[in-house]
């Protein structure tokens, strides 16, 4: 057992680069590069002056909120697969002086993939490359929840639209979003304690980057997206 655990630390050690990858992948600040390239102005400049697909929707049209969302839900894709692809090809046998230890395997890496996700989240709420500040991670989050619990995904996708159909508050949604989908991941104990984290760390952050938003809803002012119009 003590070699057993000596091992996954090793394996464990050897994890790191991949947050930080995930962390770089995240903060690809697509929403300003899709309005610089393709409308020739800074998303940042416009609407609530947030880089995400909620702001993209509504200053840019239908077109460049899509292309923002799945822009944005493709770094958390990436982040945890590279997670994942580390996990999947870590060796299950070791040779120890010409004997073969078969040892149980509980994937010692597999706790890796929803942490990659949170490094993802965070790169993207707080992108070197534009000073630290960034978006609100919903997407990010959504498209690295799709890698960890397909399931939590659409829940993630129902709950939102429960609350911006009838309300058209994105805000609320992603939030309630969030909530729904990180349950799920952490009661479905498939992660361990790292289900728990993502969960927490992932709903504390979009929490705290809509404070404004919170704050808006409280007094009635909050943004509304409109999602079915012509």
């Amino acid at each position: 057992m003590s070699l057993y655990w000596l091992v996954a630390g090793a394996w464990a050690a050897a994890g790191w680069p991949y947050l930080v990858f995930g962390f770089l992948v995240g903060s690809i600040p697509f929403g300003l590069l899709v309005s610089r390239v393709f409308f020739k102005r800074d998303i940042r400049e416009a609407g609530s002056g947030n880089i995400g697909a909620a702001n993209a929707l509504r200053t840019m049209g239908r077109k460049a909120g899509i292309a923002v969302l799945l822009l944005d839900a493709l770094k958390g894709v990436v982040a945890v697969a590279a997670a994942g692809w580390l996990w999947l090809h870590v060796p299950v046998d070791f040779s120890v002086q010409g004997t073969v230890l078969n040892l149980i395997y509980e994937p010692p890496l597999r706790p890796l993939m929803p942490l990659a996700g949170v490094a993802a989240v965070v790169g993207h709420c707080y992108t070197p490359w534009l000073r630290f500040r960034g978006g609100k991670g919903v997407a990010t989050f959504l498209g690295a929840t799709l890698m960890l619990s397909p399931p939590a995904a659409l829940a993630f996708a129902l709950a939102w639209l429960a609350v911006v159909l009838p309300t058209g508050y994105a805000s609320l949604g992603s939030m309630l979003g969030v909530a729904v989908a990180g349950a799920w991941i952490a009661a479905s104990g498939a992660y361990g304690a790292s289900g728990y984290l993502y969960a927490a760390l992932c709903l504390a952050l979009v929490i705290w980057k809509h404070r404004e938003n919170l704050g808006r809803l409280a007094q009635g002012t909050e943004n509304r997206t409109v999602l079915l119009k012509r």
